[in-house]
């Protein structure tokens, strides 16, 4: 009886294994740019999408070459000199910039690349320590056709709030560690209300992101 449950969990792993396989095979048949995305690092959650991108977020210097006019924003890089990125998460890619549209609303964008497990942890982790209180829940994000999702963390902390939008990027369906991980996160300010910080942040993303599945 041992022997027949555990071929039948064999022949069920080795079936979800083809079905991400054929399907990791379409992927390089697409045009552009395309990647899976979720909101959690560890395992595939209902909010799975298949995303097409209008650049390459695949782990690699190429990160960097991110546009710094993107529609009506203007970026410039920051300085990298957080010190719990660099020593304590070790990105092998680290891209912060800060971009600005022309009513001088602010975005912080943030891409983390790495294939390293240590080098990703809920944003809202640093929030905390630093003494902010945060609320986190998920939020849709609808691009031409079809939506993503993102994780939202509200922080607060004195007369500051924060409203973060973060997901992960992998090549494909396998999650291939060895293949890299990319977090994708903005963060801005808080304008005039929330719901006008979020719509600024997902028109802000599709920029990035066309078509999802």
């Amino acid at each position: 009886m041992m022997i027949a449950i555990l071929a039948v969990a064999l022949l069920a792993m080795a079936g979800l294994y083809g079905r991400d396989f054929l399907q990791s095979k379409v992927l390089g048949q697409e045009q552009g740019y395309t990647f899976v995305t979720d909101i959690d690092r560890w395992r595939k959650t209902s909010r799975e999408r298949l995303v097409q991108a209008r650049y390459d977020f695949s782990l690699g210097p190429q990160l960097h070459d991110i546009p710094f006019q993107i529609g009506e924003w203007s970026g410039e890089d920051m300085p990298q000199d957080n010190v719990e990125v660099q020593i304590l998460l070790e990105p092998e890619e680290y891209v912060y910039r800060r971009y600005r549209n022309a009513d001088g609303k602010i975005i912080w964008l943030s891409i983390i690349g790495s294939r390293q497990a240590k080098s990703f942890h809920p944003p809202q982790i640093c929030y905390d320590a630093a003494g902010w209180s945060t609320q986190v829940t998920s939020e849709e994000i609808p691009l031409r056709k079809g939506s993503i999702y993102a994780m939202k963390v509200g922080a607060e902390k004195d007369a500051w709030t924060h409203i973060v939008l973060y997901f992960f990027l992998y090549p494909d369906y396998l999650r291939d560690q060895s293949k890299g991980v990319v977090l994708f996160k903005v963060t801005a300010p808080l304008g005039d209300s929330e719901a006008s910080t979020l719509a600024l942040e997902k028109n802000f993303i599709r920029e990035f992101f066309i078509d999802a599945r």
